[in-house]
């Protein structure tokens, strides 16, 4: 029997991966620390909807949800080593998705030291834990930051990224080398999942798309990043959880005629693997903003501000390795995905 572990449980991508395997009958533990970078309450929710009741949450106390039978959630923070070495042991867990993470290009130019402890530290700690428990295969959240000043397009996995201009972008990056060395070291398959501009229900309330549908909503001007001369490869939610469920039933091996004379960067020797996830078609800006606007049926009020610092102009997934090596193919159309969120923040935030 398989057990696995999410990480990030109460966040937007965790939640619903952790739905998605219970409705397929897997027995999963959730874990999050449910911090305040954004409203908790809303992470509570999410909890809620998988049978995990806030007043029965205690920190480090496994608590069983009342709508699954295979799932039980604990309050634990990735830095605490020790209890985390503790629920390794105890659950014997087989799979591992870390998605768990301190999130935001912008939040990190103000709050570095953060990203340091969150993402880097944190993510050591489950690699260790992995190690040490005979973890059959770690699929971990990576994002298409990492590819910083290149310009190259599509974004492929073979392109060096050694060039972020954020420091999650970086802390990142450092994941992946940290990854390698463990599959190399211990061997330990790893996967690691370069995630592209993710939307949806219950998202997260720091995107722009999320933002842009708020304010609209409050007749705020939204602010329009670099004049709108911008676009990226959004990818709905079901999409990349079906993804994500697929990498992770593929443990990572090693590429037996791998070259150090000529390497590939997303792959090794070792049981190593990189992927881009997204949606391989990207969408300008302001064609994005006016696809909300459709949705909702109102017009926004438009302010046109220079770029951002850490920001990029363009983002576009090189997806070919995903869909050839485990059938990826993303389906859902930009105004459906837009109108599956609208709905939902409709009625979550009781809009008339």
């Amino acid at each position: 029997m398989r057990k696995i572990l999410v990480t990030g449980a109460a966040g937007f991508i965790g939640f619903h991966v952790v739905k998605k395997l219970l409705q397929q009958g897997e027995v999963v533990v959730g874990l999050d620390n449910i911090n305040d970078y954004y409203d908790p309450n809303l992470k509570f929710d999410r909890l809620a909807k998988t049978g995990i009741e806030k007043r029965l949450i205690v920190e480090n106390v496994l608590v069983s949800s009342t709508h699954y039978e295979n799932y039980k959630f604990v309050k634990l923070d990735l830095k605490n080593d020790v209890d985390l070495d503790l629920l390794f042991e105890k659950e014997q867990f087989t799979h591992v998705i870390n998605l768990a993470a301190q999130a935001g290009v912008r939040y990190s130019i103000e709050n570095p030291k953060t990203y340091i402890v969150s993402n880097i530290v944190g993510f050591a700690n489950v690699l260790e834990a992995c190690r040490n428990n005979n973890i059959k295969h770690l699929t971990y959240a990576s994002s298409s930051s990492v590819y910083g000043l290149n310009e190259e397009i599509p974004f492929s996995t073979k392109q060096n990224v050694d060039h972020p201009i954020s420091l999650y972008a970086a802390s990142k990056k450092s994941n992946e080398l940290m990854a390698h060395t463990y599959s190399h070291l211990y061997n330990l398959p790893t996967t690691g999942l370069r995630f592209f501009t993710v939307y949806g229900p219950w998202g997260r309330p720091d995107m722009a798309y999320f933002s842009f549908t708020k304010d609209i909503l409050d007749g705020k001007a939204i602010k329009v990043y670099n004049k709108g001369e911008m676009s990226r490869d959004f990818t709905f939610i079901d999409d990349i959880v079906d993804g994500v469920i697929k990498v992770m039933n593929q443990p990572a091996i090693g590429v037996e005629n791998w070259s150090g004379n000529d390497p590939d960067p997303s792959t090794s020797k070792a049981p190593y693997k990189i992927y881009n996830i997204g949606n391989s078609a990207p969408v300008k800006l302001l064609d994005f903003i006016n696809c909300i606007e459709e949705n909702l049926g109102v017009s926004a009020e438009k302010v046109l501000t220079p770029m951002q610092p850490g920001d990029v102009t363009r983002t576009f997934a090189d997806v070919k390795d995903l869909m050839v090596n485990l059938d990826f193919k993303p389906s859902t159309k930009l105004d459906d995905g837009i109108k599956k969120f609208v709905i939902w923040y409709m009625k979550y935030y009781k809009v008339q």
